[in-house]
């Protein structure tokens, strides 16, 4: 989740809160936490509410839906990584700012950024000391070594982003420590003792900073490792110590005594406590939320319509929730593998079909961000206005979507069926619009709902899917990092498709467009990168592999006694880790 080059993401971040934030005033923020002293709609998009250093009391979280991973290697859901900076450090992170100022990569575990030599391709890092592990053990450098070879393990650890794999792999085929036989372990890591790490790339990538931020590249201790079973207990190197956790029920996270602040620029790790509560009644968590009896909405989807309407009409609610665009797409994407969907012009009938009014609707209305009209948010450097099917107008277009059916030769319809997760009722509601929408042009689709937190074995699983005819899946994507490579490739590189976790829906596997990816790594020059993406993402709607649906804002509402309350743009939602609490309760 950030870019190729810092100053243009900035630049498009900023002009894209700029539409939203404008007509808002800046924060009348406190120094001393204590209510929301006197903060205004959506201050928090843009500025730091209620500032305070002020330690104490509870940090309570709700979500409608369970963690798909408290492993660092698997964890992939926007919330979760949002929840790793409590627990999870790596050698560079994201400090907790707003605005562009997010998105600078800072050292974290490292001493300071790497050399890099070798035209691009080595990266020299000398780690901080004194950092240890939750249990006391000192993290090395063999530490973050291990941790990224877990990556490597898909048969073991699958369903996380695997962007290291394709940097780091070399031709050697490694298998992951599990079944690593080679003393050396992965190769083009190195560890010439404890305090320093090199990494030697194939060719030169611009973006491998940003997958070193990720939490794949977090040290983990090998002799606390089982594997699979590692998510239920994960060692901590951050400010906070993961306990009882309960799948579906959630877990509380206290201090980590052997974190030691001098260490650590990037975490203020206020509360003495978080606790993260799973609860499958979004209505009732918006209660919650509005009689203050619990602080944020951890998945951050948007509160539902009828708090919405509570709060819109209320100024002293209002005043305390943040709507601002993220480089999120809430999107359709449309099956090549499954029939008649390998016909592109079926995939077109789907395109002029859908309402793209419909399903901002289904999200909340104009709440719930811009119509889009392609795969590439207005934040992510080469994005355009691209709209081959006119859905800029936000309508069905029943007679053109006809006229493609007639060309797959499916002039009468035809059946399928739409995935949604059941924990999302946001998404459930665009599957049913899609549905109807569809029925228009002799379509008829079922809905197969699927517990969101078993994304990477359902829907990430090519085989579930063409077990379950399923032709269509209701589901979103926000950006790793704010470039085209952090939006698009692990969405469309056909060379990433996988038996589980897998994100390329479509199942495209399109030379053209693994070509522009090939190219747009390699491009020393920024703006020759985004160039490339500006092509992929022709294709890609050309294609017609997805219908892009919407630009995600959700409006999400925040307890006013919240002090640090900031929306941050690398994780497209507010910043836990920076949160306090203004009563210490």
């Amino acid at each position: 989740m950030i870019t190729r080059n810092k100053a243009l993401a900035a630049v498009a971040v900023v002009g894209a809160l700029a539409l939203t934030t404008s007509a808002c005033s800046s924060s009348k923020s406190t120094t001393g936490g204590g209510g929301n002293g006197g903060s205004t709609f959506n201050a928090a998009a843009t500025s730091i509410v209620n500032p305070s250093t002020k330690p104490g009391g509870t940090l309570k979280l709700w979500s409608t839906q369970d963690v798909d991973s408290l492993d660092p290697a698997i964890g992939y859901y926007a919330f979760v990584w949002d929840l790793q900076r409590f627990y999870v450090r790596s050698l560079v992170g994201y400090p907790s700012k707003p605005g562009a100022a997010g998105l600078q990569l800072q050292p974290d575990l490292a001493s300071a950024m790497p050399t890099v030599t070798n035209d691009g391709k080595t990266y020299t890092f000398k780690l901080k000391s004194g950092i240890k592990f939750s249990d006391g053990t000192p993290v090395t450098s063999k530490d973050i070594k291990y941790g990224i070879e877990r990556v490597f393990a898909q048969d073991v650890l699958p369903n996380g982003p695997i962007y290291l794999i394709s940097d780091l792999d070399e031709g050697q085929k490694y298998p992951g420590p599990y079944k690593d036989k080679d003393p050396q372990g992965l190769k083009s890591v190195q560890t010439p003792d404890d305090s320093t790490i090199v990494f030697n790339l194939q060719q030169a990538n611009s973006d491998f900073l940003y997958h070193l931020a990720m939490g794949g590249a977090s040290p983990i201790e090998q002799a606390k490792d089982d594997g699979a079973n590692y998510a239920k207990h994960p060692l901590s190197t951050g400010p906070y110590v993961i306990e009882n956790y309960v799948a579906n029920k959630g877990f509380d996270m206290v201090r980590n005594k052997y974190w030691d602040k001098s260490t650590d620029s990037l975490h203020s790790a206020l509360p003495d406590k978080i606790t993260f509560t799973v609860t499958t009644n979004a209505d009732d968590l918006d209660s919650r939320l509005l009689d203050g009896s619990i602080d944020v909405d951890a998945a951050q989807r948007g509160v539902q319509t009828a708090a919405q309407g509570k709060i819109l009409t209320t100024p002293s609610l209002k005043a305390d929730t943040v709507d601002a665009p993220a480089a999120t797409i809430r999107y359709i994407s449309i099956q090549t593998k499954v029939a008649p969907f390998d016909n592109v012009d079926c995939r077109k009938a789907v395109e002029y079909a859908i309402s793209g009014t419909d399903q901002q609707t289904a999200r909340g209305g104009k709440w719930a961000g811009q119509l889009a009209t392609n795969m590439l948010p207005p934040a992510i450097p080469g994005s355009d206005n691209y709209d081959p099917y006119n859905l800029a107008a936000g309508q069905s277009q029943v007679t053109q979507a006809k006229a493609e059916l007639a060309k797959c030769g499916k002039p009468n319809g035809f059946s399928t069926t739409i995935a949604a997760r059941s924990t999302s009722p946001k998404d459930v509601k665009q599957a049913v619009a899609a549905q109807a929408a569809l029925k228009a042009i002799g379509v008829t689709a079922d809905i197969k709902q699927y517990d969101g937190s078993q994304s990477g074995s359902t829907v990430g699983s090519p085989d579930w899917m063409h077990s379950n005819s399923i032709g269509l899946n209701v589901f979103g994507w926000g950006s790793d990092y704010p470039t085209g490579s952090g939006m698009l490739s692990v969405l469309i590189d056909g060379r990433l498709i996988s038996k589980s976790g897998n994100n390329n829906y479509s199942e495209i596997n399109d030379p053209q467009i693994n070509g522009w990816i090939d190219d747009a790594a390699k491009a020393s020059d920024p703006a020759t990168a985004a160039a490339d993406y500006t092509k992929i993402n022709h294709r890609v709607m050309d294609l017609a592999l997805y219908f892009p649906g919407v630009v995600e804002q959700s409006l999400n509402y925040y307890n006013p006694r919240l002090t640090n309350v900031m929306f941050n743009q690398e994780l497209g939602m507010l910043d836990f880790s920076a949160l306090g609490t203004s009563d210490g309760k």
